[in-house]
């Protein structure tokens, strides 16, 4: 599912990578955190940017959350705050909560009293939490080494009915294609075969090689 509209409480490394990505790809992005320098440097960037005391229920929702998509909890060390803003989120009616924990037991908690998803990530992380927001082109995304990741994507509109073999992936993105995926995952690919709108790719490509696809799936 694709969102629109975010709200990122603390603006920690984690937090600050996923505002940045969000910022970037240009949707409407709150960012809160009780540090006013780093609210200050958000003010010109963010849609909005607010001060606010992160364990304080009353603060949460004072800032008007209601018709926010998708919230991202990215205090990772403070179970209070983490706890507080999962919660008031779920209650005003935001439609995905993602909770960043710092362990197994935290994130069963966040999980317990609300959190659509639990991740446990650092800045790269969060920078790949952002990019799988955004992008409703790939459907997954899994890193197989650091510089190598599998991502599961349906083709491109200007790719359908075209063969691999025209498409050259390789060459333009330095893409693998490994399997093509209809309900089973079929491991043999023949590259001269037209690809259909409905069957996912699986491929793999050089982290440094995103950017340049993504760039490309939204023009």
């Amino acid at each position: 599912m694709k969102y629109n509209s975010f709200v990122v409480f603390g603006l920690g490394k984690f937090g600050q990578a996923v505002a940045d990505k969000l910022i970037e790809s240009g949707a409407d992005v709150m960012v809160v955190d009780n540090d006013a320098d780093i609210i200050d440097s958000y003010s010109a960037k963010a849609t909005t940017a607010i001060e606010a005391d992160l364990t304080d229920p009353a603060a949460i929702k004072a800032l008007g959350i209601s018709n926010i998509d998708c919230a991202v909890v990215a205090m990772g060390m403070s179970l209070e705050a983490s706890i507080m803003c999962t919660m008031i989120s779920k209650e005003y009616g935001v439609k995905w909560v993602v909770a960043k924990s710092s362990n197994e037991r935290m994130g069963s908690v966040l999980s317990k009293i609300g959190a659509d998803e639990v991740i446990y990530p650092e800045e790269e992380s969060g920078i790949r939490t952002a990019r799988g927001l955004i992008s409703s082109n790939f459907l997954e995304y899994f890193e197989v080494s650091d510089d190598i990741c599998l991502i599961e994507m349906l083709p491109k509109e200007k790719w359908v009915g075209k063969s691999l073999k025209e498409l050259n992936l390789r060459k333009k993105y330095g893409i693998n294609v490994v399997a093509i995926k209809d309900g089973v995952v079929n491991e043999y690919v023949d590259p001269d075969v037209p690809l259909k709108a409905k069957e996912a790719l699986l491929m793999l490509i050089h982290k440094k090689n995103l950017s340049k696809l993504d760039k490309d799936i939204v023009l």
